[in-house]
C-alpha cells in the first residue's frame, strides 16, 4: 500500500470512528471477536472473569475488591485528561473493574496468534521473548527496576521472575488494575510461582514522585502506543530522571515498521483503532530521536515478535 492510499484510509478510518455510534459498533465487534477468540484457544473469557469477580465461589462481586482499592488508591492523585478516554472497547476506559478484571484473558487472547500454535501462551512468549533480549544485551543484572504501565502486573511478575533478587516496583495508573496485580501476585506467591514480591505505586508514568538517579533498569511493555505523543516525551523525561548514569530505559512495543500491520485489511485496522485512541500518534512518533533529544545515547532495536520491537536506550554514565 502506498503512502497517499495509506493516508487516505487512514483519514476515512477516523472519519468514521469520529461519528460516535459507528465507533460504539466497531468496539463492540472488536469485543467479541477477542471473546470468540479466547473461546477458541481454550480461555473460557467469560468464566475466568466470573470467578476472578467472586474470588470465594460466590456468583456475586465480591466487596473485597473495593476494600483493596481502598488500600492501594493515591486519593490525592489527579488523573491526565488523555486518561479519561475510552481503551479497549470500555466506555470506562482503564477506570473500572470489568476492564481490570479482563485485562488477563485479554492478553491471552490478543497475543494468542503471535506464534504460530495460535494457542494460550501467547501472552507468557511474548514477555519472554522480551526478556531474553534485556537478558542477552544488557551488560549487568539490573538490582532494581520500575515497570511503568504495569497494568494488571503480567509485565511485572516476568520481569521478577527474570530477576528474582532485584527490587521490582510495578508503576500504574489505574487503581483497579493494580489492584488485581497485587491479588494476583499473592495468589502467585501462593502457588510458588513468585518467589519475591513487587511493589505497586500508584502513580503516572510520567510523574512517579521516585528520587532522581535511584533507578538501574526502567521497563514499559505495551504503554507506548495507548499514549499520546506529549505524555510519550513527558515519561521518557521520567525515566532519563529517575535512572542511574549507566542505567537502561527498555520499551518493548508494537513495530510500526511490521509489515503485519502495513497489510492490515481496512476492517480489522478500523476495529484496531477503535479500542487504541492514540495509535496514529505512535505511529507518527520517531521513537529513537526522541530518547536521544531527552538526552539518551543512540538506542538499539531488536525484532522479538513479527509485530513487536524491543528498543533499548542508555543514560550516559
Amino acid at each position: 500500500m502506498n503512502a497517499i492510499a495509506s493516508r487516505s484510509i487512514t483519514r476515512l478510518i477516523n472519519g468514521a470512528l469520529a461519528i460516535k455510534p459507528l465507533a460504539n459498533f466497531a468496539k463492540d465487534r472488536a469485543r467479541n471477536m477477542m471473546i470468540k477468540r479466547a473461546e477458541s484457544i481454550g480461555v473460557y473469557w467469560l468464566d475466568e472473569v466470573a470467578q476472578l469477580r467472586a474470588r470465594d465461589g460466590d456468583a456475586a462481586f465480591n466487596p473485597i475488591w473495593e476494600q483493596e482499592r481502598a488500600e492501594i488508591c493515591d486519593r490525592a492523585l489527579t488523573y491526565p485528561n488523555y486518561y479519561l478516554t475510552s481503551f479497549h472497547a470500555y466506555e470506562e476506559g482503564n477506570l473500572g473493574w470489568e476492564p481490570a478484571l479482563e485485562a488477563t484473558v485479554a492478553a491471552k487472547a490478543v497475543h494468542a496468534r503471535l506464534w504460530p500454535e495460535g494457542d494460550a501462551r501467547g501472552d507468557i512468549r511474548l514477555r519472554q521473548s522480551y526478556l531474553d533480549v534485556l537478558l542477552e544485551q544488557l551488560p549487568q543484572t539490573p538490582e532494581t527496576i520500575v515497570d511503568l504501565g504495569c497494568s494488571t502486573g503480567l509485565s511485572t511478575h516476568a520481569l521478577q521472575q527474570a530477576y528474582p533478587k532485584a527490587k521490582i516496583i510495578g508503576v500504574e495508573l489505574s487503581d483497579y488494575f493494580l489492584t488485581v496485580a497485587n491479588y494476583q501476585t499473592n495468589v502467585a506467591l501462593d502457588s510458588t510461582q513468585l518467589t519475591n514480591s513487587p511493589q505497586w505505586l500508584h502513580a503516572a508514568a510520567e510523574n512517579t514522585g521516585l528520587a532522581d538517579s535511584s533507578v538501574d533498569l526502567v521497563s514499559a511493555s505495551l504503554l507506548f502506543h495507548e499514549l499520546p505523543t506529549s505524555a510519550a516525551l513527558e515519561i521518557i523525561r521520567e525515566a532519563y530522571r529517575i535512572l542511574r548514569p549507566g542505567g537502561h530505559f527498555t520499551i518493548m512495543e508494537m513495530n510500526p515498521q511490521s509489515e503485519v500491520y502495513k497489510k492490515l485489511p481496512a476492517y480489522v485496522l478500523t476495529l484496531l483503532k477503535s479500542t487504541e485512541p492514540y495509535l496514529d500518534q505512535y505511529f507518527a512518533l520517531d521513537l529513537h530521536q526522541a530518547l536521544m533529544e531527552r538526552g539518551f545515547s543512540q538506542p538499539s532495536q531488536a525484532t522479538n515478535t513479527s509485530r513487536h520491537r524491543v528498543v533499548i536506550a542508555q543514560k550516559p554514565a
